[in-house]
């Protein structure tokens, strides 16, 4: 098959060697656990945390005479995540037998799918610093997990643990057209959010429903693709970017030595910070790949693919569009409140008929940074849609400044209450009255004379009169009618 190059080459990406610059060039496997209670070819649970061996079916363990029965929810949901893709739907997909050993693959084999899957080529876009690119999608396509060998358990034994085994996976394979660790980070990290919102993927990499093989190779500018390694396994987007760089590095290093790389597997050493050799890069031959004979070709309707996508509920891409347009935001904004269906469905309750722009500003930068400095989730957040709603409405009214609202946040973080009851009880009511404010004023131009003049030919000194208004008003002033006042009498205006 000739590959057919989607991408110019962009000298801001390339590798500065000793002897030149280099091209990184990355492809991807991405292994995601379909949202699934049952195992793709057994009615065994897939929760996640059980004692060890205890969601196993006869099939997952290989009993002799057992046999597969396809569970139809895996196939749902994988012609959906196809369609969030933007994908080609195969309405006949063939099962096919994988062929390798394993101490946790009970089988001696595992059921994938080859020549024939379920999903053919799709398109993800991404939003970088420097535009937007397009990363190819080969192929999607279902394919059982094997289960997990634990060898720190006992000092001259390994265990197996065959809760995973028969878990449906479908692993999404992109073509070559990722160029740095940047965009494979974002790449990754698009990917899990469409699959969040198409619900089809939890995509929790610390528990292993989420895992990326990825393939790096360097080559020097404009010429063909270099040998590839494999990173296999990496479980969390931090760590892909890392392997990347790290992995790029050792193959320009070996380059420019004169050497060349050996196609491999290899494994990133999260600690050390480093990837280290696994084994020999297997070839599909090397797995002998054949039709299994167990399990019927897949077969449905284009009506039935219809009806899936007229069900799709609204993907990230369409929602940023959205939020631009019908409510002003910035697609700096846009980018931020759609990353996480939650954060998206927790702006639009907070924005619901006040000022969307306002209520974004509240939403990232106050909300958002105070989760992050904390370490929560938004869904343990102490402070809730209705109760940021209810701030953002009372800025707008006039009644607390801007000031006075980011005191009324902590409270309400740390108290809890209602915002407007709070303002009330408190006292904290910026002051409208102008009749005060210019009384203030006039204090504080009476007391600096020396500054009002240098005001005069410097108007940038206009901030800290407004600071010692606001200072002696305890933050209610309205700073607006303070501003206004303050140009009036030095003669600003």
């Amino acid at each position: 098959m000739t590959i057919v190059e989607a991408r110019t080459p962009d000298p801001k990406k390339f590798i500065k060697g000793a002897t030149g610059d280099w091209e990184i060039v990355i492809g991807m496997e991405v292994h995601a656990q379909v949202t699934s209670d049952a195992k793709l070819f057994s009615g065994a649970s897939t929760a996640f945390g059980m004692e060890p061996n205890s969601n196993v079916s006869l099939v997952d363990a290989a009993m002799p005479g057992m046999l597969p029965v396809i569970n139809e929810e895996c196939v749902r949901q994988a012609i959906r995540t196809g369609l969030g893709l933007k994908a080609e739907i195969n309405l006949k997909s063939v099962f096919d037998r994988k062929n390798y050993f394993y101490p946790d693959l009970p089988q001696g084999y595992q059921i994938s799918q080859y020549k024939q899957p379920i999903v053919g080529e799709g398109t993800i876009l991404l939003d970088m610093p420097d535009g937007q690119i397009e990363v190819g999608v080969e192929r999607l396509h279902l394919e059982q997990d094997a289960g997990k060998s634990l060898h720190d358990q006992h000092p001259s034994m390994s265990f197996v643990d065959l809760n995973r085994s028969g878990v449906a996976l479908m692993e999404i394979v992109s073509k070559p057209d990722l160029r740095s660790a940047d965009e494979a980070k974002a790449y990754l990290t698009k990917l899990r959010t469409i699959l969040r919102y198409l619900g089809t993927c939890d995509g929790n990499m610390d528990q292993g429903s989420m895992r990326a093989d990825v393939n790096v190779s360097v080559r020097r500018p404009g010429e063909g693709f270099g040998t590839r390694c494999e990173i296999k396994n990496v479980n969390s987007i931090r760590f892909v970017g890392q392997a990347i760089d790290y992995e790029a590095r050792r193959q320009v290093a070996i380059l420019e030595d004169g050497g060349s790389i050996d196609q491999e597997t290899r494994l990133f050493d999260a600690v050390k910070g480093e990837t280290r050799s696994m084994r020999s890069k297997e070839e599909a031959h090397d797995y002998r790949y054949f039709p299994d004979p167990d399990l019927l070709p897949l077969e449905f309707s284009q009506a039935y693919v219809d009806d899936l996508a007229v069900h799709l509920p609204e993907l990230p891409d369409d929602k940023k569009a959205r939020f631009i347009k019908d409510y002003g935001l910035s697609d700096y904004d846009a980018d931020i409140l759609v990353v996480e269906k939650r954060s998206a469905d927790f702006f639009e309750e907070v924005a619901g008929g006040r000022d969307a722009k306002l209520a974004a500003n509240w939403v990232i930068n106050e909300l958002f940074g105070r989760l992050n400095k904390e370490g929560l989730e938004l869904a343990d957040s102490p402070v809730s849609a209705a109760q940021l709603g209810s701030i953002v409405d009372l800025i707008k009214g006039g009644t607390i400044s801007g000031k006075i609202a980011k005191d009324l946040f902590e409270i309400v973080w740390s108290e809890d209450g209602d915002p407007a009851e709070i303002v009330e009880a408190r006292g904290m009511k910026q002051v409208t009255d102008l009749g005060a404010i210019e009384a203030l004023v006039d204090d504080i131009i009476t007391a600096n004379p020396d500054k009002v003049e240098q005001a005069k030919t410097k108007p940038g000194l206009l901030g800290w009169f407004v600071g010692q208004v606001m200072k002696a008003s305890k933050g209610k002033a309205n700073p607006q009618a303070v501003n206004d006042l303050l140009k009036a009498k030095i003669g600003l205006e």
